[in-house]
């Protein structure tokens, strides 16, 4: 067979990927074997991928892959989110360059403008996880403003509204001016940024006094109602009931007393601006306050400011502190540091806003999704995320799910015409359709006429989470159909594999979701990838510039490489430093993989050949090793730790199977190698390949193919994944021991320059214990050695080793150097006496005594022995050689 002597993943990746496609290798529909069930993060349909993309899905492709090898029905359900803000923005961008404000356009022209975008764009990212080879059933395919996703989000929404879970109202919310609409409190990422904090004085009404006042927000002066001052702060007893200016506009308001009021920040007095604070707007309720909102949505001054009308936020706070400056307000300005909250989609300052918005309590409904979690019915991964997940359910706030865009589902409600009121008060109906909604108008109102002209349609839309928490259940279609096939053979799906970062704006809503909609958890285990790291410890985006480009990565490396590099640095749950070797690592072990491959099949087979007892000794032993190494990665993959087994496996083929097992059996240079050992070998890298495969797919499909001649449709990819069996934990042990000795015979034969195919004797020392020679033909050929003999007594002329407790010598006769000998003797015997001292020093330790497991504490008592008696055992031979 002509095999190339290189691997060239640029000639099989999409080869493979395409055959898999086309033999139907990641479709699932329901039948009688166990289901596996991944749903997909979905990525924001203006995405593309990027390294972030890269590793989860990597992640979620090895569990999917495994599942399958294991004779499950698995099925990873793709799909994209319609990213509300994200979408509306580079839209209207696009329509920027084309000369088009969005103003100018009617809903349904932007909306149109939106869909193009979408069509052209909207399957960048999946087409790209095709290349990093995501064993999705593509037929699933889902975005979530498909009209059966859109339809289910429309009805949760009226259900939960008839429950009372959902109500409308003026709230302090997160404004974005940026995109000019409300975010949730967990869309808001808090930095520490250098602030000042200016310190100015307030005029008390009818008298020559001040009061200084500190704050870092000098242009919401405009906005201020009153002044508070704690009830027992002595330095202003004497104001509490006075009132005082506000600077620049000369307004009269209160000067009022709260506990709230810090008395150890700034002066101890605090403005208070109820439509811009929340603390403050909460304050205005207490006291019924006035509430002056200065900004419009864009975050410029409106005329309810009364100076610097139309002004951006920023530019005014120049403009406010000039104009105090110039009236003699500011006492001094102080260098601050404080937290300022930025909007994650935009990076805009958030502004908080008065705002009539939708909302969900969320008290109620978020019980059951805490409870599941702290009982472990569903399992987070790493545990240490449960008490942060613990703490913000106890914690959790009612979800604005209102937002200001037009691109998203549109809210249910609709309004009555001016004057109109129903029975409850209440000028709106929630309804699925306008047609439910009149019907209902039309009952209520007893007006049958009511054209269906006068009812409008809420123009704001739900928050794109409001779609993807449902995700587990709308790809199955379970809303609309809850008994539907798809739900109650998928659902609840095994494993979702996603950010820390979105744990509770997705992860919890969607666990409470599962359990309003459907009665039951949406998954079993939660696996929560790091965060992608450059070396420097910053995160990876290509605004940083320190992101490389995932698809230039897999073009170099191939993505077998790319994702063993990825799987290298990324303990779940921890952050990982990607470097570019690593990828680089991957695609040297794909090499290693493959020259072992070529290696094999260049072997000539002669059925005559009686196997060698060296070999038969191998493969028992290799046998071993690889069900040792099974049992270890089922542990591993139990636990998902995920870079823990691809480790595994790595040192399992590289260092076990490529540097011993092929090293003991290969023939001779142009001998022949006996059928039985061959054939296990044959069948070794075949098992090996198995269990590679959910980590390098592609790699591992080829080499499949070119080991042995396949029938049709017989894939690795659908392979059974090599099941453990029991083992000989002693004969592995043994074998470590050889290892040992035959790096000791080779370190002998390069010290004294003994030539490699210069037979040697190797004498075995033998005392109480009786030497277990097992693997002594192994010794014997990887060592050439002519005889192995067994003594009572030290032998003269002879250079000695220690393997744990046994001695050896080889006869070297006349060519010792003494000298040279005692002194490699002395530094060994002070290498292990400092090496017993610090064993000591752990045993003699009462907390690790104490704490440490017991098979560590052994261990460690072990290590003592046998330095105690190599101790012994140098300390005697150098005194002989003396």
């Amino acid at each position: 067979m002509d095999i190339p002597s290189k691997y060239d993943p640029s000639k099989t990746e999409e080869k493979w990927y395409q055959t898999w496609i086309d033999h139907g290798i990641f479709r699932s529909s329901p039948d009688e074997r166990e289901p596996y069930t991944i749903v997909i993060p979905p990525p924001n349909v203006t995405g593309v991928l990027h390294m972030g993309h890269m590793l989860n899905n990597t992640i979620q492709d090895i569990l999917v892959r495994k599942a399958r090898m294991q004779g499950k029905n698995t099925l990873w359900v793709p799909g994209t989110d319609h990213a509300s803000i994200a979408t509306e923005a580079r839209v209207v961008a696009h329509l920027k360059e084309s000369g088009i404000e969005k103003s100018d356009l009617s809903r349904e022209e932007f909306l149109t403008h939106a869909w193009g975008w979408r069509k052209k764009h909207g399957g960048i990212i999946l087409e790209q996880l095709k290349k990093l080879g995501a064993s999705c059933d593509w037929d699933r395919t889902k975005f979530t403003m498909d009209d059966d996703m859109s339809e289910s989000v429309i009805r949760v929404f009226v259900d939960l509204y008839r429950k009372g879970h959902i109500y409308r109202g003026v709230r302090m919310v997160n404004w974005d001016p940026s995109a000019q609409t409300a975010v949730s409190d967990e869309e808001v990422v808090h930095k520490e940024v250098e602030s000042k904090l200016y310190y100015i004085k307030y005029k008390i009404e009818k008298e020559d006094s001040w009061l200084t006042i500190a704050t870092t927000r000098p242009e919401t002066i405009l906005g201020d109602t009153a002044v508070c001052v704690h009830p027992e702060d002595d330095r202003y007893r004497h104001l509490q009931g006075k009132r005082i200016l506000i600077p620049l506009l000369n307004r009269s308001v209160p000067i009022i007393t709260d506990e709230y009021v810090d008395r150890e920040f700034g002066t101890g007095a605090l403005k208070i601006t109820p439509a811009h604070d929340e603390n403050d707007y909460e304050i205005g309720l207490k006291y019924d306050l006035d509430v002056i909102d200065i900004f419009n949505d864009d975050g410029t001054l409106s005329e309810k400011a009364g100076l610097f009308i139309g002004e951006d936020r920023f530019a005014a706070r120049d403009m406010v502190m000039q104009k105090l400056e110039e009236q003699g307000h500011i006492v001094r300005i102080e260098d601050y540091v404080n937290k300022v909250g930025f909007s994650e989609r935009t990076d805009a300052v958030i502004e908080p806003k008065l705002s009539l918005q939708w909302f969900l309590r969320m008290e109620e409904l978020a019980k059951p999704a805490l409870q599941n979690v702290l009982n472990d019915r569903v399992k987070l991964h790493p545990p240490k995320f449960k008490n942060i997940y613990r703490h913000w359910m106890e914690n959790v706030r009612d979800w604005c799910i209102s937002r200001q865009l037009w691109w998203g589902h549109r809210i249910p409600a609709y309004y009555l015409p001016t004057g109109t009121i129903l029975p409850t008060g209440e000028n709106v109906i929630v309804a699925e359709t306008v047609e439910e909604a009149l019907t209902v108008a039309r009952r209520e109102t007893g007006n049958s006429s009511l054209p269906i002209s006068d009812l409008k349609q809420d123009e704001d839309v739900l928050d794109t989470w409001f779609s993807s928490w449902l995700w587990p259940i709308t790809v199955f279609d379970g809303i609309r159909y809850p008994e539907n096939p798809d739900i109650t053979y998928y659902y609840p799906t095994n494993d979702l594999v996603t950010a820390p970062e979105i744990l509770f704006f997705w992860v919890a809503r969607m666990i409470i979701a599962g359990y309003e909609y459907m009665g039951e958890k949406p998954f079993q285990n939660v696996y929560l990838t790091g965060i992608v790291r450059d070396r420097l410890g910053r995160k990876m985006s290509k605004s940083l510039g320190n992101s490389p480009e995932p698809l230039e990565l897999i073009r170099k490396y191939g993505a077998d490489g790319v994702r063993v590099g990825m799987l290298l640095c990324s303990p779940a749950g921890n952050d990982l430093l990607f470097e570019e070797n690593l990828t680089e690592q991957g695609r040297n072990f794909g090499n290693k993989i493959w020259n072992a491959f070529r290696l094999i099949k260049n072997w000539h087979c002669d059925d005559e050949l009686v196997q060698p007892r060296y070999a038969a000794l191998a493969v028992e032993w290799f046998e071993g090793k690889l069900y040792q190494a099974i049992e270890i990665m089922e542990q591993q993959f139990s636990e998902y730790r995920l870079s823990e087994s691809l480790m595994t496996m790595y040192k399992l083929f590289w260092d076990e199977f490529s540097s011993w097992y092929l090293e003991i059996v290969k023939p001779a240079y142009r001998k022949p190698i006996d059928k039985k050992t061959y054939e296990s070998t044959i069948e070794f890298l075949e098992k090996l390949l198995k269990l590679l495969h959910p980590f390098m797919p592609f790699i591992t499909e080829e080499i499949w193919h070119l080991l042995r001649s396949r029938s049709t449709g017989d894939f690795i990819a659908v392979a059974s994944m090599p099941a453990g069996a029991g083992y000989d934990k002693k004969m592995l042990e043994r074998f470590e021991k050889t290892k040992e000795t035959v790096s000791a015979i080779r370190t002998v034969r390069k010290e004294n320059n003994i030539p490699l195919k210069e037979p040697i004797s190797l004498n075995v020392m033998e005392k109480e214990e009786v030497y277990d020679n097992r693997f002594g033909e192994i010794l014997k050929k990887l060592c050439y050695l002519s005889d192995i003999n067994f003594i009572s007594e030290k032998m003269d002329g002879a250079v000695t080793f220690i393997v744990k407790t046994t001695e050896f010598y080889i006869p070297l006769g006349d060519k010792m150097n003494v000298e040279e000998e005692l002194s490699r003797l002395q530094a060994e015997l002070s290498y292990t006496r400092g090496f017993l001292s610090m064993v000591m020093n752990k045993l003699k330790n009462e907390r690790f005594i104490k704490n440490a497991p017991e098979h560590v504490v052994q261990s460690e008592m072990k290590k003592k022995s046998d330095a105690e008696t190599k101790i012994k055992v140098l300390e005697e031979r150098i005194a002989h050689l003396k």
